[in-house]
């Protein structure tokens, strides 16, 4: 929910595929690919272009995939939707996300991450007198209880602060209240809100970056069903496979890729969404996916945001990493798909 909101018109999610052909050299025809669906975490906007670029440019149906590409929305739950099988895919929200769904029970893999910084940010006006976190004590910080509350309890952790020695409280979708003044610090993400703080004018900021305090989470994870990953392992593959090429390409056609996410959506500025597209391009070039490709796993951080988690008293306790992130996937993505 704290992402951008377009403009809910018309969804055209049937964005027509450039003729391709199968792996093995036959031409992949719509009678010979199964039918999948992949749900995204909020409405089609540049934070998901590698997928409307994958089912544009056909990479799915080369792998045999009859890809339905599902916009997420404030009351759907990716990961609720694939672990019940409603679909074969998913971009969950992170981290937190695919620890909490496996706490639950949720029979949730994660094979990948495609955001590998901390996309989140703590931003306060100059004029508020904040310049460093210590600064946050005595303070109404806002922020979004969906994920990044943790962000924000490991940054305060970090700095030794304790939670109860500032006011926390939800963040609206907007950040009028912010510019407003009716809270001190709130919480933005370097692809969106914090364009759109600059795009109104609002520079006079000071930014608090998570990654400089040794708090780094993975975000917007791929994800499916562990009944899907062991009864149709090529299905998840060739899922992976054309995504990750799909990243790839959108990143070397920037232009083009924002001319695909525009088509996918009415009210979409097309400024906003060419910034969104480098913004998430930094996150997700980043750590080992500067040298190894896009997507991968960094299990070092998934431990210690775990660890964080069950020194919060947010996870009772620690769940099986193995069983809830497989690299297996992603080690056999061609390097060619997944590397810049």
């Amino acid at each position: 929910m704290y992402m951008r909101i377009a403009k809910r018109g018309a969804v055209a999610l049937g964005l027509a595929a450039a003729a391709v052909f199968g792996p093995m050299g036959g031409a992949a025809t719509a009678d010979a690919a199964e039918a999948v669906s992949v749900r995204l975490k909020w409405l089609p906007q540049a934070q998901f272009a590698g997928f409307y670029v994958a089912k544009a440019k056909g990479f799915y149906e080369a792998e045999g995939l009859d890809m339905t590409i599902n916009p997420g929305g404030p009351n759907l739950n990716a990961e609720a939707l694939v672990a019940s099988g409603a679909d074969t895919f998913g971009l969950g929200s992170g981290t937190e996300a695919v620890l909490h769904a496996r706490a639950k029970g949720l029979p949730l893999i994660c094979i990948g991450m495609s955001q590998q910084k901390t996309p989140f940010a703590f931003v306060a006006r100059e004029t508020s007198g904040i310049k460093t976190i210590e600064d946050f004590k005595g303070k109404k910080v806002a922020t979004w209880f969906t994920g990044p509350q943790y962000t924000l309890y490991s940054v305060l952790a970090a700095a030794k602060i304790k939670q109860s020695e500032l006011t926390i409280i939800p963040q609206p979708v907007s950040m009028a209240p912010f510019v407003a003044g009716e809270f001190d610090v709130a919480t933005v993400t370097f692809y969106n809100e914090l364009n759109t703080l600059k795009e109104q004018g609002i520079t006079d900021l000071t930014v608090f970056t998570p990654d400089d305090y040794g708090v780094t989470t993975q975000q917007d994870s791929f994800i499916t069903s562990e009944k899907i990953a062991t009864e149709k392992p090529e299905l998840v593959q060739g899922f992976l496979n054309a995504t990750l090429k799909g990243w790839k390409y959108a990143f070397e056609h920037k232009a083009e890729a924002i001319d695909i996410v525009m088509a996918a959506a009415e009210g979409l500025e097309r400024k906003h969404q060419e910034a969104m597209l480098d913004e998430i391009e930094r996150l997700m070039v980043a750590g080992r996916a500067a040298d190894e490709g896009l997507g991968a796993l960094d299990m070092a951080s998934i431990e210690k945001v775990q660890s964080d988690l069950v020194g919060f008293g947010a996870l009772k306790e620690p769940v099986d990493l193995k069983a809830a992130f497989d690299e297996s996937f992603w080690d056999k993505v061609p390097a060619a798909d997944k590397m810049l």
